[in-house]
């Protein structure tokens, strides 16, 4: 059922989106047939064209670091040869400090993918500890802002992004201009739109003034959105959202 879902959803999203997001909790939750459906539909948007993120916010430090990063964004070999492609980008955990990004760094380089570093998350509980001011200034996540940035200098594109991003949630939006002040070579990906509250006019500050810079993420609003609509065409309603979603965000931008 999982894996009719997901490529029902691919094959509605294709062409429309340049990039989707997977929840590895979602897969791990039903043991290790969930974990190889989400290898196996990892694989099949990357042959689809689809940019992949892999969203299961690994964190650890020295050798389970290397190991986590491995698994998560190296390709996977299968039974009776060949692989199957890893995700494009990985979402990692900043909260054991910078050494414990290195492993993740190196894999990401070693494999040409990319990480995204949680710094303002779009959970109402992350204000507890993400906005709380420190004594030099600043607040921890533009603390870990600066950390990112630093981080990521040294893997500098030919556009000018590093390898390093950031998820920066779409219900901060009183955070977002310092925080790309502060992340100017990171691509963001902004989850929150839609379903949790944020809006296109709240992701309009994660973009640079070029209009590039950030990935707008979005679930239950465009995964469900038959649900809302009532239609029996769920594949169209899915892709009907997306393109909705897409329009929002343009018009934000200035078309």
């Amino acid at each position: 059922a999982i894996r009719a879902f997901v490529r029902g959803v691919l094959d509605a999203v294709a062409g429309e989106v340049p990039c989707v997001k997977f929840q590895s909790a979602c897969f791990e939750r039903y043991g290790h047939e969930g974990v190889r459906a989400y290898h196996e539909l990892v694989s099949a948007a990357g042959e689809m064209g689809l940019l992949v993120i892999g969203d299961a916010k690994r964190g650890d430090i020295g050798i389970s670091a290397a190991h986590y990063a491995a698994g998560c964004l190296e390709d996977l070999p299968i039974e009776g040869g060949g692989k199957l492609r890893g995700p494009d980008a990985l979402t990692v955990s900043p909260y054991l400090g910078d050494d414990a990004l290195e492993p993740f760094l190196e894999a990401a380089g070693r494999t040409g993918r990319g990480l995204f570093v949680l710094v303002r998350t779009s959970n109402p509980g992350g204000d507890r500890v993400q906005n709380l001011e420190l004594m030099r200034g600043g607040t921890v996540a533009l603390a870990v802002a600066r950390m990112v940035a630093e981080v990521g200098s040294s893997t500098l594109g030919e556009h000018g992004y590093s390898l390093v991003g950031a998820v920066v949630g779409a219900t901060k939006p009183q955070d977002a201009a310092a925080l790309r002040a502060a992340m100017p070579a990171q691509v963001f990906l902004v989850p929150g739109f839609g379903a949790q509250g944020g809006t296109a006019d709240d992701v309009r500050a994660c973009f640079k003034p070029d209009g590039t810079g950030a990935i707008i993420t979005a679930s239950r609003s465009v995964l469900f959105a038959y649900e809302r609509t009532g239609e029996c065409d769920w594949q169209g309603a899915i892709r009907r959202a997306a393109i909705e979603m897409k329009r929002q965000v343009r018009d934000a931008l200035g078309g």
